[in-house]
């Protein structure tokens, strides 16, 4: 186990995280806000789907949800139609216009990193996603029923997407 100093470190280096949040938020289009941004990138990721399982993989409620999801169909990039096992629910699909703004997002989010890692070298990078990663699954699997800490297995992840707390636009 770390000391504790490491820990207070890592929480002072997660809190300016912030920054690096904020800038992919500045360089989405003025009529596409985060939330719609996930809302694509999801679709995109998982295809179609209800909005209650939209709702699990955006770990926000069905409000925020729905607010999202009303904002993209009404911009034409996402589309809502019965879903044929329950005509009662509806199933969320990307739409051409999504796909093509989801494009546009992805090579956004590409230059800006590319931009200010410029000086990081593919190993850096490489490093930086496989840690990231490793500290979600820290997370996500330390609930109920999840893994004792230093035995992840990937079995508490069970029924759960693998990108389940990823909020970025791509």
């Amino acid at each position: 186990m770390a000391a504790r100093s490491q820990y207070e470190e890592l929480a002072r280096q997660l809190s300016a995280v912030g920054a690096v949040k904020r800038g992919l938020v500045r360089i989405l289009p003025a009529e596409c806000p985060g939330g719609s941004a996930g809302v694509l990138t999801l679709l995109a990721r998982y295809g179609e789907m209800r909005i209650t399982r939209l709702a699990e993989l955006l770990s926000v409620n069905m409000s925020v949800t729905s607010r999202h999801v009303t904002h993209a169909v009404e911009s034409g990039w996402v589309e809502r139609f019965a879903d044929p096992a329950d005509k009662r629910s509806r199933i969320l699909r990307l739409t051409p216009a999504g796909e093509e703004l989801l494009d546009e997002l992805t090579r956004r989010t590409t230059e800006m990193f590319a931009h200010n890692l410029i000086d990081w070298s593919d190993e850096d990078v490489g490093q930086l996603n496989t840690l990231l990663s490793r500290l979600r699954d820290s997370f996500s699997c330390r609930g109920s029923g999840g893994c004792p800490p230093g035995k992840h297995s990937g079995d508490c992840r069970a029924g759960h997407a693998d990108d389940a707390h990823t909020r970025t636009p791509v």
